[in-house]
């Protein structure tokens, strides 16, 4: 099945003629043919294209590392500054908007409370909204589904660039329909436009929906990663690896002082449904443990409709920390421009999943406390989905 993006109902529709606009891409901008946003910008013969926005990574997505700043250039090309909203300003300027008429967001959702670019989409409602900018934000699919929702809500005071507002770790909702959600319900009040998908339905994975793949952010290589993503972007708030330096990042967990198997068995004991832990001994090239054999497991996903992968990554670590609790340790600030509170608190959204990990609370127990939370969320969810 095909699905029609955004951006294409977009420029279909003329609703760009006589603006000039700025664009916020970065390489997974593109269409079903390979067609960047930026390039169909530059060309379009109704509209001006006057700059060029990127996102966390760079807007070529050239930086690798996460918390590494990307600079403003000129694009030689097309002629146009290109401004880093990922450097020591995360939120358009009035100069930077000087002379626009309307912003064209394309970015790509991995599907996760913690994915930044849903929060610089939410900078540029809120810089439009201050400085007079219709802001256009071309959808495309959650590419884990729009179904499944689990995990922490974030809570006050918890509020970080990688968690703006109370939502769980797994979302299911389309960058479209989260711009509507922060837009009315979080009170941004931008001039906005959401151009909605064709032919997408929330069951759909990326796979279902003809759509190329194409990495969202460096350690985003493929669907597989995505879907694990949501839980196992946690390990990024300890000291265990998460696979980063490797060609699985997320699938792969571990550290050099666990032995797989043992572990492998003790985790699959947990009966965490949908996926199969398999030991693995991996050694990343760079990050954490670069040069060493990390003992862990590899996820690797048998029923996505099963799977949920925040539990999933709660019963790993509360086993890594079984494991080797004098080994085990939480990565420390800072993190994401945080330097008063502890990394895994600002994913989780709270300090509670740091304590019960600590006090060895059971997974499921975790879990259970996070319903209340997801209910309540999905009763205000529903207002803001469009398919």
């Amino acid at each position: 099945m095909s699905v029609t993006l955004g951006s294409d109902r977009l420029f279909d529709s003329g609703a760009l003629k006589g603006r000039r606009i700025g664009v916020v891409a970065n390489p997974a901008s593109v269409d079903g043919s390979f067609r960047h946003v930026v390039d169909r910008a530059a060309s379009a013969r109704d509209a001006t294209l006057a700059a060029v926005f990127g996102p966390q990574h760079g807007f070529r997505a050239d930086l690798q590392d996460n918390m590494i700043e990307s600079p403003h250039a000129r694009d030689p090309r097309r002629r146009v500054m290109v401004y880093s909203l990922y450097s020591e300003t995360r939120e358009p300027t009035a100069d930077m908007l000087s002379g626009l008429d309307a912003l064209v967001v394309d970015l790509q959702d991995a599907g996760a409370r913690i994915y930044t670019f849903v929060y610089t989409m939410a900078n540029c409602l809120r810089a439009a909204a201050r400085h007079g900018v219709k802001v256009y934000v071309c959808d495309r699919p959650n590419p884990i589904g729009g179904v499944a929702v689990e995990g922490p809500m974030l809570e006050p005071g918890f509020e970080s660039f990688v968690g703006m507002f109370p939502i769980p770790m797994r979302h299911g909702m389309t960058m479209g329909e989260l711009a509507r959600l922060f837009n009315e319900a979080f009170d941004i009040g931008a001039d906005l436009e959401v151009v909605p998908l064709a032919g997408w339905q929330r069951e759909m994975y990326w796979d279902r929906t003809g759509l190329p793949w194409v990495m969202p952010s460096p350690n985003m290589p493929t669907l597989d990663t995505a879907i694990v993503y949501p839980g196992a972007v946690l390990f990024e708030g300890t000291e265990l690896s998460e696979g980063r330096g490797t060609t699985r990042p997320f699938e792969l967990l571990g550290a050099p002082w666990i032995d797989a198997e043992t572990f492998a068995a003790r985790l699959s004991a947990t009966g965490i449904e949908g996926a199969f832990f398999r030991p693995v001994v991996f050694e990343p090239t760079f990050h954490k443990h670069a040069g060493q054999a990390c003992g862990g497991c590899q996820i690797h996903v048998t029923d996505r409709a099963r799977f949920r992968p925040v539990l999933a990554s709660v019963a790993a670590m509360g086993e890594f920390h079984r494991a080797a609790p004098d080994r085990f340790a939480w990565r420390q600030p800072p993190y994401e421009y945080v330097r008063d509170r502890m990394p895994i608190d600002i994913l989780a959204g709270s300090a509670r999943l740091r304590e019960a990990i600590e006090a060895d609370v059971p997974a499921r127990e975790i879990a259970a406390e996070w319903s209340g939370g997801v209910e309540a969320f999905a009763t205000v969810r529903e207002q803001f989905l469009l398919y």
